[in-house]
C-alpha cells in the first residue's frame, strides 16, 4: 500500500493509503485557547445545566430558552459563525471540542446543537448576504433561536420524498406553503425555522421562516423515551406566506443544503456522544469505587473492572477517530480557502470530501455511547434501573443518537455506496489495489517477522485488515456489480469492517505520536488500549468477513477467500485481562475517566 501523509488523503482513501503519525492531530495537542473555551463550556454545563436536569426534563416554561441566552452571553453559540456576522469564526476542531463538552448536557445539549448546527448553519453556508446579516448576528447571540424542519410523516430516511408544497403567489411576492413536519427539535420556542418544501411539486427547496408568519401552527409536545427536556413538536403550514426573499439557496437545490449540513451534523453528533460517554464513564467509576459488596469495593472485582476498562477503551478510540477526522476536515478547508473559496464554501467542500468518514463517525460515536450507558446501568445494578440515579436519564437519552442525523443503517449503507461511487469515477483507486490483493491470494504468504520493533506488528495487522476489506468488497463488486446496492447485509458487513479498520489505524497513529512526544513508558496504558482494541477488532472483522464470504461465494472461490482471510488476520493473542486490569486501576485511582 502507498505511504502518504494524512493531509493528502482524500475521503475514503484510508483503505488504500497509509498515514504517518507525525501528520495527524491528537487531543493531547489542543492549544491553550481551545482548552480555555472547552473549560468555559464544561463549567457552563456543570453549573447551569446539571443542577436543573429534572426541571429541564419537565419542560419548565422558558427554562431552556433562558439557558440558551446564557450560553449566548458566554459565546457558546457563536464559535462557528464568522466575526463579520457577530461570531468568533473558530476552526472545526475547536467547534468539535466545544460540542464534546456540551454533549454531557443531556436534553439541553440537543437543544443547543439543533440551534447552532442544523438551525443556523444552513443560513451561514447557503444564505445570501442579506439573509446572513439579518439572522446570523442574532442567532450567534441567542436573541433568536433556530430550528430545522425536514422530516415528515411519510419521509424520514427518504427525505426528498417530502410532500410539503410551496406555490408562488399570483403577485410573485411570496411562496405559499402547505404541509406538515414532524419530530422538530426546538419547535416549542424557536423564532427561525429552516423548512424544506417542493416548489411546483418536484423542486425540493429550502426556505427561512419566522415564527410570526401567518399560517404556522404547532402540535403538542411529543412524549418521548428520552431527551424529554428537548422541545419536539409537529409544525403545520396552512397557506403560510413566505417572502420570496426568504428562499434559501436556489430553487430545486434544497438537497444540497440538507445533505451537506448532515455531513457536519454527523461529526458533531459523535463529538456530543463522546462528551456524554466520558460523563457516564466517570459516574460508573465513582460508583464502583464507593459501592462495597463482601467488604470490597466492586471496582476490584474482575467483572466490573472489565466493564470500566472497556468503557474507557471505546471512549478513547472514539476520541482518536473524532479529532483525526476533525483535522482532515480542517486541513481540507484551509486548502480550499487557499484556492480562492470563501470560508463557508470551503467548510462545506471539506465536509463533503470526508462525507464517508463523517458517516462512519456518526455510527461509531452513537454506538460507543449506547455501549457505555448500557454498561453504566449494569455497574450500578439495581440503582442503575432507578430513576433517582443518573444512569436512567443517560440510558434513555442515548438511544435517539442511532436514529437521527440519518439512522445508523442508512449511514452504513451510505459510507460504502459513496466509496464505491468514488471508485467508479476514478476519484479513489480502489479497484487497482483490490486486483493486487486477488493476485496476492495465489502467491506465497509473507512470513517475515519484525515484531520486535515497536508498532511493527500493529502496522502490519492494520495493513492486512485493509486487505480484508479490499478482498471482500472487491469480490462483492465483481459478483454483483450494479446490483450490489440490493445486498444490504453484505454492505453492512463491509461498513463495519471499514469502521473497525479506521478506528484501529487512528489508535495506532495516536499511540505512535504519543510515544514520540512522551516516551514508551509514559504511554504504557495507551498502548494497552491500542492492543486490546486491535485484538478485539481482528475477531469482529473475521466474523464480518466470514459472513460476507459465505453469503456470496462457494467452492474453490470460497476456499481461496477464506484462506486469504486467515492469512490477513494472523495476529498474536493479547493478554487482554491484564491489560484491562491496568486500565481499570488507573481509572479507579483517578476516580474519573482520565485518558
Amino acid at each position: 500500500m502507498e505511504n502518504t501523509n494524512s493531509t493528502a488523503l482524500r475521503g475514503g482513501e484510508f483503505i488504500v493509503k497509509e498515514s504517518r503519525a507525525g501528520e495527524i492531530f491528537i487531543p493531547e495537542e489542543f492549544n491553550e485557547e481551545q482548552l480555555m473555551m472547552a473549560e468555559t463550556a464544561d463549567s457552563f454545563i456543570a453549573t447551569e445545566v446539571h443542577p436543573h436536569l429534572d426541571r429541564i426534563d419537565a419542560q419548565e416554561v422558558g427554562l431552556v430558552p433562558s439557558l440558551l441566552d446564557k450560553a449566548g452571553e458566554l459565546g457558546l453559540l457563536a464559535t462557528a459563525i464568522p466575526e463579520a456576522y457577530g461570531g468568533f469564526g473558530k476552526d472545526f476542531i475547536t467547534n468539535l471540542l466545544i460540542t464534546e463538552k456540551i454533549g454531557a448536557g443531556h436534553s439541553f445539549a440537543v437543544s443547543l446543537a439543533a440551534h447552532t448546527g442544523i438551525g443556523t448553519l444552513p443560513i451561514l453556508y447557503f444564505g445570501n448576504e442579506v439573509q446572513k446579516n439579518n439572522y446570523l448576528p442574532k442567532l450567534a447571540s441567542g436573541e433568536l433561536k433556530a430550528s430545522y424542519c425536514l422530516t415528515e410523516p411519510g419521509s424520514g430516511s427518504d427525505a426528498l420524498a417530502a410532500k410539503t408544497k410551496a406555490v408562488l403567489s399570483a403577485d410573485g411576492k411570496n411562496y405559499v406553503l402547505n404541509g406538515q413536519k414532524m419530530w422538530i427539535t426546538n419547535a416549542g420556542f424557536a423564532d427561525v425555522f429552516i423548512v424544506f418544501a417542493q416548489v411546483d411539486g418536484d423542486k425540493f427547496t429550502g426556505f427561512i421562516l419566522e415564527r410570526n408568519y401567518p399560517g404556522i401552527s404547532f402540535g403538542e409536545e411529543e412524549h418521548k423515551m428520552g431527551i424529554k427536556g428537548s422541545s419536539t413538536r409537529q409544525v403545520f403550514f396552512s397557506d403560510c406566506q413566505v417572502p420570496v426573499e426568504n428562499v434559501l439557496g436556489e430553487i430545486g437545490k434544497g438537497h444540497l443544503i440538507a445533505f451537506n449540513i448532515l455531513n457536519i451534523g454527523r461529526a458533531k453528533l459523535a463529538a456530543a456522544a463522546l462528551g456524554a460517554s466520558k460523563k457516564v464513564s466517570t459516574a460508573s467509576i465513582q460508583y464502583a469505587n464507593q459501592r462495597e459488596q463482601f467488604k470490597t469495593p466492586i471496582a476490584k472485582f474482575g467483572a466490573i473492572s472489565h466493564k470500566l476498562a472497556e468503557q474507557a477503551i471505546r471512549i478513547y478510540a472514539l476520541e482518536s477517530v473524532l479529532y483525526r477526522i476533525g483535522e482532515m476536515i480542517d486541513l481540507k478547508e484551509k486548502e480550499l480557502q487557499a484556492s480562492g473559496m470563501n470560508m463557508e464554501a470551503s467548510l462545506l467542500g471539506a465536509a463533503d470530501e470526508y462525507a464517508i468518514e463523517c458517516a462512519m463517525l456518526k455510527v461509531f460515536g452513537s454506538e460507543v455511547l449506547d455501549y457505555v450507558v448500557d454498561e453504566g446501568v449494569q455497574v450500578l445494578g439495581g440503582y442503575g434501573f432507578s430513576a433517582d440515579y443518573p444512569m436512567d436519564r443517560a440510558y434513555r437519552d442515548s438511544r435517539i443518537n442511532r436514529i437521527f442525523e440519518g439512522t445508523n443503517e442508512i449511514n452504513r449503507l451510505l459510507s460504502v455506496d459513496m466509496i464505491m461511487k468514488r471508485a467508479m469515477k476514478g476519484t479513489i483507486d480502489l479497484f487497482g489495489p483490490a486486483k493486487a490483493i486477488q493476485a496476492e491470494l495465489t502467491s506465497i504468504p509473507d512470513f517475515s517477522d519484525d515484531e520486535n520493533v515497536l508498532f511493527a506488528a500493529e502496522r502490519k495487522i492494520v495493513r492486512n485488515l485493509k486487505k480484508v476489506i479490499l478482498m471482500t468488497a472487491g469480490s462483492a463488486a465483481q459478483k454483483y456489480m450494479t446490483a450490489l446496492a440490493k445486498e444490504q447485509e453484505i454492505i453492512m458487513n463491509i461498513a463495519d469492517m471499514m469502521i473497525e479498520v479506521f478506528t484501529c489505524e487512528s489508535l495506532l497513529l495516536r499511540a505512535e505520536k504519543l510515544v514520540s512526544m512522551r516516551g514508551e513508558k509514559e504511554s504504557a496504558l495507551q498502548l494497552d488500549i491500542l492492543r486490546v482494541s486491535i485484538n478485539d477488532a481482528v475477531d469482529r472483522i473475521q466474523i464480518s468477513a466470514r459472513n460476507t464470504i459465505a453469503s456470496m461465494s462457494d467452492g474453490d472461490e470460497q476456499r481461496m477467500l477464506l484462506s486469504g482471510l486467515k492469512r490477513f488476520t494472523k495476529w498474536a493473542p493479547v493478554n487482554t485481562k491484564d491489560a484491562r486490569r491496568r486500565i481499570s486501576s488507573a481509572l479507579c485511582e483517578a476516580n474519573a475517566y482520565c485518558f
